[in-house]
């Protein structure tokens, strides 16, 4: 027999997992702040092996339209310049010797418009997941009745599960429109 608190952690715990997808997703889209996390894809070739560039590099933004990469070891310089130009961040770094500096360009209107359309895609992802797993679940409890579970059981299990996906769904309504926010605000 199902147990049913189980089967509602369960799936709660698969929505929050998407939630913080979005989360992640959304902090890698540049918005015209300077923002460390859009470099977090990027590995950088260290003593024969390719390492994420903040285990090379101490990475900060010393003002809101710049990122400053500070290389621990001068010699890698080339090494992190030539993966920032090989990634997809679209940003060329200047260099002068000791600093990589990355000016982060203003969006102009029509991009900052791609880019909520773009965060709105990701959220629609994520909203279409978190309805699959409240689907899988419904099913799961429909399967669990025929196997004996009481039927009042059934539909208070099915209000507590449609909760959860209320609070998701709102969850994911308000990382979207933080994100919108941040990128329309000139």
């Amino acid at each position: 027999m199902i147990d049913v608190k189980e089967t509602l952690l369960s799936a709660e715990e698969k929505m929050e997992m998407g939630v913080m997808h979005l989360e992640e997703q959304l902090s890698r889209v540049r918005a015209g702040r300077a923002n460390v996390a859009i470099l977090d894809g990027i590995r950088v070739e260290s003593y024969g092996s390719m390492v994420p560039l903040n285990q090379v590099a101490n990475v900060s933004t010393p003002d809101a339209r710049s990122i400053a990469i500070r290389p621990w070891d001068k010699k890698q310089i080339r090494d992190i310049e030539k993966a920032i130009l090989n990634s997809d961040v679209g940003i060329t770094p200047e260099n002068n010797g000791e600093i990589i500096r990355l000016g982060i360009p203003q969006p102009t209107e029509e991009r900052r418009k791609e880019l909520a359309k773009q965060c709105n895609k990701m959220g629609e992802q994520i909203k279409v997941q978190i309805r699959t797993i409240r689907a899988d679940m419904k099913d799961k409890f429909k399967k669990a009745t025929k196997d004996g579970l009481a039927e009042d059981a059934q539909k208070d299990a099915e209000n507590e599960l449609q909760k959860i996906h209320d609070k998701m769904i709102k969850k994911v309504d308000d990382l979207l429109a933080e994100k919108n926010k941040e990128i329309m605000t000139v």
